[in-house]
């Protein structure tokens, strides 16, 4: 009943938030036929309500509808664009991705490609058509591909428009409809043609009001075998006018999570004189379809080549989180992952494993194997990375994921999802790039498939403590260590072992020219159970020094020499992964002839719901200047609608961190 009742709100929500989108009046420029470009158009210098603009999509048209039998769909997309400046001329290469196949035969394809570039050349159109010989396909994967071309003769004031028919052999494929780019678009159109036959549940991420709402239904026939079947089908137009584009913001989950968006899922199929057949309206349906995919389900018990010696070696292992650490190494060290993220294989678990290369899936899927032949309780699952987008639980669709992994669920506080895709992934850490959203675990022996929310809790900690001299002529010699655990760890490790010794220097130097680091060692580099611990040597001359002062900056080695937080306005929710806790401590020692005419005062700022933190101690103690900061981020995402708080406290944070210590000679 509880859960009944939760869908019900869900879905009343969402019905209240789309009756609010209402249509407002507008008289703006909408669409216009292909090949028919006003010159008021061509002449315009910028987006009239985003001035800085490099281009504008002019308008975005799509008119969707089904086949004659009911069983294909077809959507013919129109779209132009304004180019203002040499900076908007990338709005030239196009893509259009499709799903080439889907376990089958063809899936989607591409029709009716025009396109065309105009320039207004001594006030005429001089129109240049792209050549159809370098309109290209290229395959992502055995599932995937993409249409690629460049538009030709682009210059800054020209305008580009193309059109295609994108086509699909399956009824439930229903596309997705983005109102919203990374470019400012001035009107968006979508209109669909569907029979009710089908019910797809809409799932709006529409903010914007609608300049165009309209609804109507009309009769139609369908022959078949010799009978006549009657049906309506409902047509509906939305359309949005001046939608700002969607900038990418410092710590804001994904392009898919924010954009102004339509969505649908087939729910049900009522066929013409027959009885309604309902689809993956509930999470155990999806898992079952997955449970029973070839290229999922179908790849949970192909043997490995060498398992049974991989095995034995886990039989002397004492404790289950010693087999799970030793078969999760096993296999992120035998296997390289290729780039590709899928949550289905794509030349099959066993072919990976003998290749020792393979996407997602095929690696994780491969580890779930061994853990089960190691007689662990570990489950296949389904998640989705956060560029991707974060799972929506009311959208019981298998579109969502985009990433197998494996979930082991270890007692009733704790759980383990283990990916061995990248090399310093840990098998206690659920990678970050997959918190704050859902996954999907199928037990197939048991017909048991759950949504479990991934996230952490307790915050993650980095800890810097310096130890220097400061030198009468204006230099700061000492040495600083850093330790960090969980995701710093990973971050660490993967930065140095990727970029190598002396980028990682010039990484912890973050631009300061006045800092030579002499050495850097680190520890506890193959110990996942211990923090990493960088041991930095280094010298520092210190800025603004003269014959009578000396100023230090005490903000050293920390991941606070920048706001990432300038803009005082806010399009996303702030998503930073995971709470964390930094501890900036000090000890400077005074040189002779010197005393402190300045230090940064001791402080305690806190936003009003606790949510960040910032403690400031600075105190001279036995000829030294000791300096402690605490700041804590309490909670791992905050929401746009606060983001004035957020701004104001980040501000005021960075110019606290930046205050120097003064010293005066005596």
């Amino acid at each position: 009943m509880k859960k009944l009742f939760t869908l019900l709100l869900s879905l009343l929500i969402i019905a209240c938030a789309w009756r609010a989108h209402a249509q407002t009046a507008y008289s703006g420029p909408i669409t216009q036929p292909f090949g028919t470009v006003s010159n008021d158009d061509l002449q315009l210098k910028q987006c009239d309500f985003e001035k800085d603009a490099n281009a504008e999509m002019l308008f975005k048209k799509g008119d969707l509808y089904f086949g004659e039998d009911l069983e294909s769909i077809m959507e013919e997309i129109h779209v132009r664009i304004k180019i203002f400046n040499d900076n908007g001329k990338d709005q030239a290469d196009i893509k259009i991705p499709y799903l080439a196949f889907w376990g089958g035969p063809r899936l989607e394809y591409i029709t009716g490609i025009q396109a065309e570039t105009i320039n207004l050349v001594d006030g005429k159109q001089v129109i240049t058509k792209l050549d159809k010989k370098l309109i290209y396909t290229k395959n992502i994967d055995k599932n995937r591909a993409e249409i690629t071309f460049t538009m030709p003769d682009v210059k800054p004031g020209c305008i580009i428009e193309y059109k295609y028919k994108w086509n699909t052999v399956d009824y439930s494929d229903f596309p997705d409809w983005y109102f919203q780019e990374k470019i400012p678009v001035r009107y968006s159109e979508l209109t669909t043609q569907t029979p009710e036959v089908f019910y797809f549940r809409a799932m709006p991420h529409v903010t914007d009001h609608f300049v165009k709402y309209a609804t109507s239904s009309e009769g139609r026939n369908m022959q078949y075998d010799g009978q006549n079947y009657p049906y309506n089908v409902s047509n509906e137009v939305k359309a949005i006018a001046n939608v700002h584009s969607l900038p990418s913001e410092p710590y804001m989950s994904s392009f898919h999570d924010n954009v102004e968006a339509l969505r649908f899922q087939l729910v049900s199929v009522r066929p013409l004189g027959g009885f309604t057949h309902n689809y993956s309206d509930s999470w155990a349906k999806v898992g079952g379809i997955l449970a029973d995919d070839d290229d999922f389900g179908g790849q949970l018990k192909g043997k490995l080549a060498g398992e049974d010696a991989i095995i034995e070696k886990t039989k002397v292992l004492k404790t289950e989180d010693e087999k799970i650490a030793y078969l999760f190494d096993e296999v992120k060290n035998t296997m390289k992952w290729n780039g590709n993220d899928d949550w289905e294989t794509n030349d099959g678990t066993s072919h990976a494993w003998d290749t020792k290369s393979g996407n997602s899936a095929e690696i994780n899927l491969a580890l779930y194997r061994l853990l089960k032949q190691a007689g662990l309780q570990a489950y296949p699952m389904v998640v989705s990375t956060r560029e991707h987008g974060k799972v929506d639980p009311f959208y019981t669709s298998v579109d969502q994921f985009n990433r197998a992994v494996v979930y082991i669920p270890v007692d009733s506080t704790k759980n383990y999802v283990l990916d061995a895709t990248g090399k310093y992934n840990m098998y206690n850490e659920t990678p970050d790039e997959l918190l704050n959203s859902s996954g999907l675990y199928i037990d197939k022996q048991r017909k048991v498939f759950d949504i479990i929310h991934l996230k952490r809790s307790t915050p993650v900690r980095e800890s810097i403590l310096v130890n220097a001299e400061i030198k009468a002529g204006g230099k700061l010699e000492g040495t600083a260590q850093i330790a960090n655990t969980s995701y710093n760890r990973i971050a660490a490790l993967d930065k140095y072992k990727t970029d190598g010794e002396q980028k990682y220097v010039d990484f912890l130097k973050d631009g300061d020219n006045n800092i030579k680091i002499s050495s850097v060692k680190m520890d506890n580099m193959e110990v996942d159970t211990l923090p990493l611990i960088q041991n930095i040597g280094f010298n520092m001359d210190l800025a603004g020094t003269d014959e009578n002062y000396i100023y230090l900056s005490p903000n050293l080695f920390a991941p606070f020499k920048t706001n990432p937080f300038l803009s005082e306005g806010r399009m996303t929710d702030v998503d930073f992964a995971y709470p964390r806790v930094y501890s900036i401590n000090g000890v400077y020692k005074i040189p002779a002839g010197y005393k402190t005419d300045a230090l940064p005062k001791s402080v305690n700022m806190a936003m009003p719901d606790k949510s960040f933190t910032f403690k400031r101690f600075v105190a001279e103690q036995d000829g030294s200047i000791v300096v402690r900061y605490v700041i804590m981020f309490n909670v791992a995402e905050y929401s746009k609608d606060n983001y004035p708080d957020l701004f104001g406290f980040f501000k005021k944070m960075n110019e606290m961190l930046a205050e120097q210590i003064v010293l005066k000679k005596s």
